[in-house]
């Protein structure tokens, strides 16, 4: 299970990385050529460039997002087989199953703002009634898709590996009581009298062992 764990991980540390540079970024929406001006001249807008109502909703949607993915990736560093911190395996498997559900959450966050806010330019660009300035989705849209779903993909394994460590039984030992490497005591010529065996049935010569 330690590789699944890994893989999640990676996943939700890069779905992580990926939100983080979606929010700070100013490439959310671009001017279209279709009604700029001047071709040559593109204009970008982010997130923290208006003011608008759905903008401040898109805020408070990535900022959740990023804030649950950082906690999210300190869980599973806390929950993983692999590391040495986090307590017992039992512990563990519940700190990984709050990571993967954080994850969810922080991919689910980012999704749906990333989509509102492609939803209000793909709202404006086809509406023929809005004469301002059309814009276009901007890079830092799909960045934000791509690592919501990176968090996503990253929660669902850390919770199904959690889940499959569950079902996997223990393995059992039989103890068969101690063995000796000589199965019968021996007397050497050295100490007083010939090799004897407790077994009359085997008979050993006395360069046996040699």
């Amino acid at each position: 299970m330690s590789r699944a764990q890994i893989s999640a991980l990676v996943f939700g540390v890069g779905g992580f990385g990926a939100l983080v540079a979606a929010t700070a970024s100013n490439e959310w929406k671009v001017t279209t050529r279709a009604s700029s001006v001047i071709t040559a001249t593109w204009v970008y807008q982010g997130l923290w460039m208006n003011c608008a109502g759905y903008i401040q909703a898109c805020r408070g949607l990535m900022i959740a997002a990023v804030s649950l993915g950082f906690f999210g990736s300190i869980f599973a560093l806390f929950g993983m087989k692999c590391t040495k911190v986090g307590g017992s395996d039992k512990a563990k498997a519940k700190i990984a199953c709050l990571a993967g559900i954080v994850f969810i959450l922080s991919g689910l966050c980012s999704m749906t703002g990333c989509s509102l806010y492609a939803n209000k330019i793909t709202t404006e660009f086809f509406d023929p009634l809005y004469v301002e300035q059309k814009y276009e989705l901007g890079a830092a849209l799909f960045i934000g898709w791509a690592g919501a779903s990176l968090c996503i993909i990253g929660g669902v394994i850390f919770c199904f590996s959690i889940s499959d460590n569950n079902k996997t039984p223990r393995m059992g030992y039989a103890y068969n009581g101690a063995t000796s490497v000589m199965s019968s005591r021996t007397k050497y010529p050295g100490a007083g009298g010939d090799l004897k065996t407790t077994n009359p049935s085997k008979q050993f010569d006395k360069n046996a062992y040699v």
